[in-house]
């Protein structure tokens, strides 16, 4: 086997696909098959959100259709080692993730093997397996949806994580699949910074990073999926309306329906119209798709894990919300544009991938969209590839080396007291947060 492996890691929030299978559904599969082809991988993981779309229950056969296409499509035709992870059992709202890990194996790539949670051991990936409906008893994923508490307003929606781990000769490495909480609200994004929301996303990602850090082993993970990471939305509205003045917009209870921002100089000109969900520039376009770095300083999210979570340099436009339409070219004007779709390592994974040029003259590690210009729903699907070291047996890397850093979380911490000190069913969550007392909340069945 050869030293270094090519991979290919998608995220794709492929929920507004499912509305249109005509245009979007066939335009995604046409474009990230292309990028299939242009990156010629010998190991590709796409991790999906939700899958199916808004109606679960009326998109089960546009699911086979989509996985059946990319099963039979030319560009994987070599890919013999399948494994596919579908949680579709909606109707199971206390489980359901709508989250989907489609992993695809070259047939050059030898004796790969995959880890099965229940068992502990690690099993022979050959072989096509498409795991699908009720996926709870598959021993070979581990799929948590986030306790009820850090829902907002304690409302379930399809959030939460799956994970696979695989090893390739002496690489070990854990693949997770996110999808974290959305903002519902733009005044309330706006109120402040962190945000509700923002606090909430960080919350739930830590207590998803405790979960990889227990026991002596620190197993390189990568991590990607819809972490809904929002610009600091204060900040972003201060800065484009510095020279605005806001004009209020009121219900008939008094309540707050749309803020204005005009032209201190041109009254007739509206710099930026802001709703619960509206946001709306002036230069709507030519403000989010620019080249221009200025965006980069208001992705303050992802700053507080960067001390364990690496990202390689983002050079695209923000990758949500674009319009649900074939061009796909200009975002909605209902959010701030952000980079909700991201792909993370641990430091332990960075060592294994090769920064080194290639002999092909391609860069080592490309991190951009797919389907950029073309309309491939409201979220653009992100990729990352690159190549990684998988030693020779004999080279005597282990998963539990210890170069390996132990990973530090930020100070917050999210605190599960043992079975054994809390009577079951009930259980206490202590979240607690830089500058802010400690918060209790009791974790539900759910």
């Amino acid at each position: 086997m050869d030293e270094l492996v090519s991979f290919l890691l998608v995220s794709a929030n492929v929920g507004s696909i499912f509305e249109d299978p005509e245009n979007l559904l066939k335009t995604w599969l046409k474009e990230f098959l292309l990028v299939v082809k242009r990156s010629d991988p010998k190991f590709l993981a796409l991790h999906c959100q939700e899958v199916g779309g808004k109606n679960s229950k009326d998109a089960m056969k546009l699911i086979e259709e989509f996985v059946r296409a990319l099963m039979t499509s030319e560009e994987l035709h070599h890919f013999g080692q399948i494994r596919l992870f579908l949680d579709e059992d909606y109707t199971n709202p206390a489980k359901y993730t709508a989250l989907g890990n489609l992993y695809f194996v070259h047939n050059s790539l030898k004796d790969v093997q995959i880890w099965d949670f229940n068992e502990n051991k690690f099993k022979s990936a050959a072989g096509k397996e498409v795991h699908n409906g009720n996926i709870e008893n598959v021993g070979t994923k581990e799929k948590v949806k986030f306790p009820l508490i850090l829902f907002p307003e304690s409302k379930l929606s399809r959030k939460g994580f799956m994970r696979t781990r695989w090893r390739i000769g002496c690489a070990v490495f854990d693949l997770v699949n996110i999808h974290l909480f959305h903002d519902a609200c733009n005044f309330t994004a706006m109120e402040k910074y962190p945000s509700r929301y923002s606090e909430i996303r960080q919350t739930a990602l830590v207590y998803t990073l405790q979960r990889f850090n227990l026991g002596s082993e620190k197993i390189p993970l990568f991590v990607f999926g819809d972490f809904n990471f929002r610009l600091d939305t204060k900040g972003i509205v201060q800065k484009l309306t510095k020279k605005a003045v806001p004009v209020y917009v009121k219900s008939a209870k008094n309540e707050i329906e749309k803020i204005v921002y005009k032209d201190k100089t041109n009254e007739d000109k509206v710099v930026l119209t802001l709703g619960k969900k509206q946001f709306e520039l002036d230069e709507h376009e030519a403000t989010f798709l620019g080249k221009e770095k200025w965006l980069q300083e208001f992705d303050k999210e992802p700053k507080i894990f960067e001390k364990d979570l690496f990202e390689f340099e983002i050079s695209f436009p923000p990758s949500y919300p674009f319009k649900e339409d074939t061009s796909g070219t200009s975002y909605m004007r209902t959010r701030c544009p952000s980079w909700c779709d991201r792909i993370f390592l641990s430091r332990s994974a960075l060592s294994l991938v090769n920064m080194t040029p290639l002999d092909n003259g391609k860069p080592p590690v490309v991190y951009q969209l797919v389907g950029e210009g073309m309309g491939v729903g409201d979220h653009k699907p992100v990729m990352l590839s690159c190549s990684l070291r998988c030693f020779p047996r004999n080279h005597g890397y282990l998963a539990n080396n210890n170069n390996n850093r132990e990973m530090v979380l930020p100070r917050i911490s999210v605190t599960f007291p043992s079975a054994k000190t809390v009577p079951a069913p009930s259980r206490f969550i202590h979240v607690k947060r830089p500058g802010s007392p400690t918060r209790i909340f009791r974790e539900t069945t759910v």
